[in-house]
Formats: structure tokens, C-alpha cells, sequence
């Protein structure tokens, strides 16, 4: 494949996204990757990437401008509407800015994109913890934990012969560090400070720490923890900070890459939904080539939602957390106000696991958005070839759904749905629409008449007259004569089979009526 250039970079992300300030070598200069500064260690030399100028000021940028021509780099990214474009004249290096507003991760994530760069596995980036918190550990002489801020603990040193407690132990475990009010109480000391905080023992027997909270552009990244057993190395401070500042680095790229793995499978689904997209590729890709059945999921339409763009984007992350959690693969897109999410059927027995998982997600999702939720599920189909008409048939079941039947699959509504989509083939063709059902609803309007309804009844009760009398709660002799005088005043033959069938389809579909009501 040819080198992505900065005019095609431009050409996918130019605009309001990203701006061109200079470019004095001209817009057919390489674009490689892009990387991003850690303003506590050397720049890498990376031939042809473009840099993102983390923790640098635009206006202040000449001197990096500078290191990344010598490391043969295109360009700078800074962030804000001015930069030192005179310097990156001189340079003969392309300048761009990201809005002021953008995070650095996700000005990463949509340059990485549309230079076509492959996505870091999210495994890689928690390997490169691993290896750092051996590094901290070497460095400062004490065993290193590094966790993201929910307090799990994403990444621990193992170097041999490094002294640990049961705190320590427990965290391992469980990967999460164990929950007390007065851990609670560090963490909130640990956020508030800009350097490393020395932390008492919590329990008797348990020991110090020095930590450190991991940050990018404001925001807070997760922590790195060291014990303290009394032989920490001088500079550990020191040391821990410059850790924390790589590790921010490794968690945006292990970031950027989960993002833009989304994104992919997110556009790769939203194609397969929609039928344009090679079901054997996507298949691959996402990991599922056999028997699958799309879920759909919204948000109740008779709700007061007062941001439902955003509402919805919380609901897609419920739903992808709760398929996560069944399936560990999965696939989910939020189309169009409805978050659809692939569900591996192979080994499902009569789908009663998909219809768990959707009601579990129903439940969850309402508690947690304070809006009803809806969740229909489509036919499952053999491969991926068939995605796009499980999503009709979601679609469809969504239609039928409502405060007393919140969750459903096709095959519990078929009838429902079957005489649904038959009143849209219907309503839209002339000579299926046209018939008797007219007349005696006309009728019925001018003249105050029930004929309409009897009959529906009548056809609903298997032409039982004392049946047709009860869903009408009438007398069965005023059944009986309103029957005979739609038959002679409006001339509906009810002895030509064909004919009472034609006449309940259309009152049932195009009428809306029901011997129910």
C-alpha cells in the first residue's frame, strides 16, 4: 500500500478537526505514524511521523520543532489556534493545530486512523506496564503497582526478592486493591497533589507507599503505587515521577488503540447491518462466522430524555459491558438512535440466553439511565450473510414493544409483526388496499353503525355468533342482524370464504381494529 501523505491526511481529517498552519516542504512529504511526546525522555527517532506536542504550549513549541527535524519527523501537532509557524518554516517541518478543547488521546486516535497506522493491541500496551512497573521497581527499589483510577490494578512489577505485604497480595489476587474508607481517604490525598505522596501503613503489619498519580492534559489516568520498606533508592521521588509520565504515555496509546479498535468494528458492523460490507471479511475480523442474531436496543420514545444523544451513548456503553461480560468478543454500534449488538448464537438453545441478556440489559440500563429501555431481538440467521435481515426483524419487533412488553423476540410477536409489515405492503399498493373494508367503514361513519367491529368480532370469534355477542357484549340476535344488514346493504358476501378473509386482513391491518377493542 503507498505512503499516506499529508495531503491525504488532510484530505480525511482537514477542516474543523485538524488544521494546517504550514507544511514548507509541501503536502507529498510521508506520514508514517503518529507518536506522542513525553516531554521526560528523548525523542524517539521516528522517521517521517508526526508529533503530538503533549505538555508543550503552542507558542512554545520552537524548540520542538527543532528535535523533530533532526529526528526526521514531518510534522508537530499542537493544540490551540497559533503556533510558531515562522519556526517550522525554518525547519522546514509542517506545523498543524488540534482545538484547544481536543484531549491529546483523541487527537491520537483520529490521526492514527486516517494515516492507516495498524491499532496497538490492547494487550501490548498492558505488556509495556508490565515492563515499566519492572523498571520503577528496579529503579526505586521497591515492588510497583500501576492502577487506573476505579482502583483496579492494571499492571505489577515482579522483580524477585522484593518485600510485599498482604495488601499487596490481595490486590494481586483480585486484581483490584481492597476497598476501605480509609483507602479512600489516600486515593483522595494522592489526586489532590502534582508530585509523589508518601502514604502511611493502613493495618498493622502492612506497609508504606510512594505514590503517584498518572495524568495527561488535565486529566486523571490511574496511579502508580511503590512499597516502602525503608530502602527505597534517594531519587525514588524523582524516578516514580518520570514512571508516571511514560506510563500516562502507555495508557493513551493503549487507549487510542481500544478506541480505534471500536471504531473499526463499529463502522465494520454498522456495514453489515446495513448489507454492504463481504460477510466472510467482517467475520473474520469480528471474530464471529457462524450462527449469530442481532439485538436491537432504545431508549423509550415516551420518555422525557433531556439529552438523548448522550443517554444513548451511556446505553451503548451498558451494552457493550454486559455482551463483554457474556461473550468476551462482541460487537455493538449505536445507528440511528438504536444500539444493535451482534450476538453470537452457535450451541444457543431456543434463545432463552439471548433473552436473559436482554432483559438483564433492560433492567440495568433503566436503573442506571432512569429511562425506560426497549430491546427486541431479530431471527437468528446461519452466518453473517443474514445480519442484514435479523436487523429488519428487530427493527420491526422495536415497533411492537411498550410499557407491558418490554422485551421480545420476533418469533413471540411473528403474528403481530407478520400483520404489521403486511399493513405497509398493503397501504402502499392500490389494488390491495381497495375492497369492501372501505364501504362499511364509511358507512359506519355516516350512520353511527358498528358493522365494522361486529364483524371484525365475528371473524375473531371463528364466526361464532355467541362469541362474536360476548367480545361485543351484545345480544346474539344484534349480532346476528347487523351482520345481515351489512350483507344487504353493503353487499359483503360473509358465505365466499376468500371474501371474509380478504375483509379481515383488511380491517384487522389497514382498519386497526381488533375484536379486542
Amino acid at each position: 500500500m503507498d505512503a499516506c501523505t499529508l495531503g491525504d491526511l488532510l484530505d480525511v481529517v482537514g477542516g474543523s478537526s485538524v488544521r494546517l498552519l504550514t507544511a514548507p516542504a509541501g503536502l507529498s512529504v510521508p506520514v508514517t505514524e503518529a507518536v506522542l511526546h513525553d516531554p521526560h525522555a528523548p525523542l524517539p527517532r521516528v522517521p517521517g511521523a508526526l508529533l503530538l506536542a503533549v505538555g508543550v504550549r503552542a507558542d512554545a513549541a520552537g524548540p520542538l520543532l527543532r528535535a523533530a527535524a533532526e529526528a526526521g519527523m514531518s510534522g508537530v501537532v499542537v493544540r490551540g489556534a497559533d503556533g510558531p509557524v515562522a519556526e517550522a518554516e525554518s525547519h522546514r517541518v509542517a506545523l498543524l493545530a488540534v482545538a484547544e478543547d481536543t484531549a491529546w488521546h483523541q487527537a491520537h486516535l483520529l490521526l492514527a486512523a486516517a494515516i492507516g497506522a495498524r491499532p496497538v493491541p490492547s494487550g501490548s500496551g498492558l505488556g509495556d506496564l508490565f515492563a515499566l512497573s519492572d523498571a520503577i521497581a528496579a529503579a526505586t527499589g521497591g515492588a510497583t503497582a500501576v492502577e487506573d483510577p476505579r482502583q483496579r490494578i492494571l499492571a505489577y512489577s515482579t522483580v524477585p526478592g522484593q518485600v510485599v505485604d498482604e495488601d499487596r497480595r490481595q490486590g494481586i489476587l483480585g486484581l483490584q486493591v481492597p476497598p476501605s474508607t480509609e483507602n479512600t481517604e489516600q486515593y483522595r490525598v494522592l489526586f489532590g497533589a502534582e508530585r509523589p505522596v508518601r502514604l502511611p501503613a493502613l493495618r498493622p503489619g502492612d506497609l508504606p507507599r510512594l505514590a503517584v498519580a498518572v495524568r495527561a492534559g488535565g486529566e486523571t489516568l490511574g496511579s502508580v503505587w511503590v512499597i516502602d520498606d525503608g530502602s527505597l533508592a534517594p531519587d525514588a521521588g524523582e524516578t516514580l515521577l518520570q514512571g508516571a509520565s511514560t506510563a500516562a504515555l502507555l495508557l493513551l496509546r493503549a487507549r487510542a488503540a481500544q478506541e480505534l479498535a471500536r471504531h473499526h468494528s463499529g463502522d465494520l458492523l454498522r456495514r453489515l447491518l446495513d448489507g454492504t460490507a463481504d460477510p466472510a471479511a467482517a467475520g473474520h475480523r469480528l471474530g464471529l462466522e457462524s450462527a449469530v442474531r442481532v439485538a436491537a436496543f432504545v431508549l423509550d420514545s415516551a420518555a422525557s430524555v433531556p439529552d438523548a444523544e448522550r443517554t444513548a451513548l451511556r446505553l451503548l456503553d451498558v451494552v457493550r459491558l454486559q455482551c463483554e461480560a457474556r461473550y468476551g468478543r462482541h460487537a455493538c454500534v449505536l445507528a440511528d438512535g438504536v444500539v444493535y449488538a451482534l450476538l453470537p448464537a452457535a450451541g444457543e438453545r431456543g434463545g432463552a440466553r439471548h433473552r436473559q441478556l436482554a432483559e438483564d440489559i433492560v433492567r440495568r440500563a433503566g436503573q442506571a439511565l432512569r429511562v425506560p429501555v426497549r430491546a427486541a431481538l431479530g431471527e437468528v440467521v446461519p452466518d453473517l450473510g443474514g445480519v442484514p435481515d435479523s436487523r429488519a426483524d428487530a427493527d420491526l419487533v422495536l415497533r411492537l414493544l411498550g410499557p407491558g412488553l418490554p422485551v421480545a423476540s420476533v418469533d413471540e410477536v411473528r403474528a403481530r409483526a407478520t400483520l404489521l409489515r403486511l399493513s405497509e405492503v398493503m397501504d402502499g399498493q392500490r389494488e390491495l388496499s381497495a375492497g369492501a373494508w372501505r364501504r362499511v367503514l364509511a358507512y359506519d361513519a355516516e350512520n353511527g353503525t358498528e358493522y365494522a367491529r361486529t364483524l371484525v368480532c365475528w371473524f375473531d370469534a371463528g364466526c361464532d355468533m355467541a362469541g362474536a355477542a360476548r367480545l361485543l357484549s351484545v345480544h346474539p340476535n344484534t349480532c346476528r342482524y347487523r351482520l345481515r344488514q351489512a350483507q344487504q346493504q353493503l353487499g359483503v358476501d360473509l358465505d365466499d370464504p376468500d371474501e371474509r378473509l380478504v375483509l379481515w386482513l383488511q380491517l384487522r391491518t389497514l382498519g386497526g381494529l381488533t375484536g379486542a377493542g
